[in-house]
Parts: structure tokens; sequence; C-alpha cells
């Protein structure tokens, strides 16, 4: 049985690829930042903003199930 805060082998992968996409956004927009390239730098918020969306929707579907767990007892 589940608990809430645990996750699924896929919700984990979910989470890990969220999390390095937001990190790579960051670097990528520091990056565009010290060099004075607008362009990476816009690149990298875009990656960052999207990590951070994707994420939010894996927590409200966590969320959801756990509800929906609760519900069925």
């Amino acid at each position: 049985m589940s608990h809430f805060g645990e996750e699924s082998p896929m919700g984990l992968m979910d989470n890990l690829k969220n999390k390095t996409q937001r990190a790579k956004g960051r670097a990528k927009e520091n990056a565009g930042r010290e060099s004075g390239d607008p362009s990476m730098e816009a690149e990298g918020r875009k990656d960052r903003v999207s990590g951070g969306a994707k994420q939010a929707g894996e927590k409200a579907k966590e969320a959801f199930r756990e509800v929906k767990r609760t519900g069925e007892k």
C-alpha cells in the first residue's frame, strides 16, 4: 500500500526528469546571462519553467491518486 508522499517508480522517474530539466534550464539561463546571450537565457528560462510546470502536474496527479485511494477504503 502506498502512502502520500511515496511515489511509484514511474512517478519517481518523472520527478527526476523534471528536476533535471529545471536544473539544466537554470544552468543555461545563467550561462546566457553571463555570456550576454539573450537567446540562450530565454531558452534556459523556458526549460526551467517547463520543468516546474511538469513537476506541479505530477504533484497534482499524486494528490488525486491519494484522494482516490483514501475514498476507496
